[in-house]
């Protein structure tokens, strides 16, 4: 079980029914209800919850869940067509990673907190996380809000400028309906300015530290996201990066 504080929050593991079914309704708020009050039994759920870790971020004084994402555990490569996302990517390109990986998925903040110390806690329990069961690998789906594509441009112009996956792991295209956007937006020169606040805060982590996207997002028309395949290799975040990391871990 994980159990870590830092200043004001506690990011625990879930450990019955109703901790799980808590964050269902703090997801469904987030990707459903999208800040508004929905039904006392409204929930996010599907048939990976039971299989995941569920980490919960509260408030320590008042007890209020203020995050929360869910961690699946693979052994390596081989066990990727497992996910919840290769319902979404072909991802037969990294059946060859040998190392272990975890994928990240739902993660959200509730929409009235905007404290940048819950990130840095979320990403504090991954780190502890990661090195406790030798992790090598982080990947997950990126959410950007809405199918629109347009006010995402110079973001989706930025991921393709310079945070490709590298060829011997790009995923390809499984979606129904999807938008190349390295093919689309070719010839766009991003403003990194406006990139940086098109682009939702826990990609923003993963690039910081080294990581890569698919050549396309995903339009998501059930969730009303667009999302783009997200990986993370462990070796390859920067050595300042990880010792944060691992403080924020510790």
């Amino acid at each position: 079980m994980m159990a870590l504080r830092k200043g004001r929050y506690e990011a625990a593991t879930a450990t019955s029914a109703d901790e799980i079914a808590e964050a269902q309704r703090l997801r469904w708020l987030c990707f459903v209800g999208r800040g508004r009050d929905g039904p006392p039994d409204a929930r996010d759920a599907d048939d990976y919850d039971g299989r995941c870790t569920h980490v919960l971020i509260r408030d320590i004084a008042s007890g209020r869940l203020v995050a929360c994402f869910r961690m699946l555990t693979l052994s390596g490569g081989a066990e990727i067509g497992d996910s919840y996302s290769a319902r979404y990517y072909n991802l037969s390109r990294l059946h060859d990673f040998t190392g272990r990986m975890v994928e990240i998925g739902r993660f959200c903040i509730h929409p009235e907190w905007h404290d940048p110390d819950i990130l840095r806690l979320a990403w504090g329990a991954l780190a502890q996380h990661v090195d406790r069961q030798g992790v090598e690998m982080l990947f997950g789906c990126s959410s950007f809000m809405g199918t629109d594509t347009h006010g995402y441009e110079d973001a989706f112009a930025m991921l393709r400028e310079r945070h490709l996956a590298p060829k011997r792991w790009l995923p390809r295209v499984k979606a129904p309906k999807v938008f190349r956007f390295a093919r689309a937006l070719k010839l766009r020169k991003p403003d990194p300015r406006a990139a940086m606040a098109e682009m939702p805060p826990l990609l923003r982590s993963y690039l910081a530290m080294g990581g890569w996207v698919s050549d396309h997002a995903v339009v998501d028309s059930q969730m009303d996201t667009l999302h783009v395949f997200t990986g993370l290799e462990i070796s390859a975040i920067p050595p300042g990066r990880a010792r944060l990391l691992r403080a924020a871990g510790a």
